[in-house]
């Protein structure tokens, strides 16, 4: 699977990746203008991302427009809804403002920080992305 992880914090950035190395490879971005970069790059490539996590409060270009982007890229590259990235959008804010602005953009889940494991896995398994925990490797 690959994974882009957008967020302008270092440690909740590394966390993410680390939650995420078990399922795939993870890109990084530090805001919504770098993002948009790798996602215009991937999908020229012919290898656009199965999972983006997308932080909403960045300085510059914030995560609803990033999304609002993605998806206008993925429309005009014939990658209809539900068929390019699954996005999951991360934010301190637990407002109801953000989570619906966030849907009505074409998120696929939401996760409020700070990020606990167990509930971001599951978050990504109600998208579709995961079946099940891959085991913990021998030692770790």
């Amino acid at each position: 699977m690959r994974i882009l992880v957008v967020e302008d914090d270092y440690i909740s950035r590394r966390l993410l990746c680390r939650y995420l190395e078990p399922y795939g490879c993870c890109e990084e971005a530090i805001n919504g203008y770098e993002a948009v970069d790798a996602i215009r790059r991937a999908i020229a490539a012919d290898q656009h991302f199965d999972l983006i996590c997308l932080d909403i409060m960045m300085p510059g270009m914030d995560g609803q427009q990033a999304l609002v982007l993605l998806r206008q890229m993925e429309a005009e590259n014939d990658m209809p809804l539900g068929r390019g990235a699954k996005v999951v959008m991360t934010s301190a804010m637990e407002d109801n403002q953000y989570i619906m602005e966030a849907m009505n953009a074409s998120a696929d889940g939401y996760v409020v920080k700070p990020i606990e494991k167990r509930s971001f896995i599951e978050t990504l398994k109600e998208t579709g992305l995961l079946m099940e925990v891959p085991a913990a490797p021998v030692g770790a």
